[in-house]
């Protein structure tokens, strides 16, 4: 079985870190170290199947089709492969209007 390489790149982590920081403050540090590990580990598990994700709709509507997702509710993971890489971009709220994050990403 073909394996990749899983990279989080810089707004990634900084996501990370920021939904740990949002969990462990309104709910509990342990609910916050179990999330952090279970987004983690749903990124990881794209080490052996990358392509099981999809084309978000919202960039597939504008024609950005080299970005794929996964879910781990109500989280989205957007993530890019290139060879035997799998970058993962951000880990964004799904609540949130991912368009206008994305956007405002875009003008940093």
């Amino acid at each position: 079985m073909k394996r990749y390489d899983v990279v989080f790149d810089v707004s990634a982590e900084d996501d990370l870190v920021d939904i740990y920081r949002y969990v462990a403050t309104n709910e509990s540090v342990e609910k916050a170290d179990k999330l952090f590990g279970s987004l983690r580990s749903a990124c990881k598990k794209l080490i052996t199947i990358p392509y099981r994700g999809h084309v978000p709709l919202e960039l597939f509507e504008v024609g950005v089709v080299e970005y794929r997702e996964i879910r781990y509710k109500p989280y989205r993971v957007l993530y890019s492969i290139d060879g035997k890489t799998v970058k993962v971009h951000c880990i964004l709220d799904g609540r949130r209007d991912i368009q206008a994050v994305l956007q405002e990403r875009s003008m940093r």
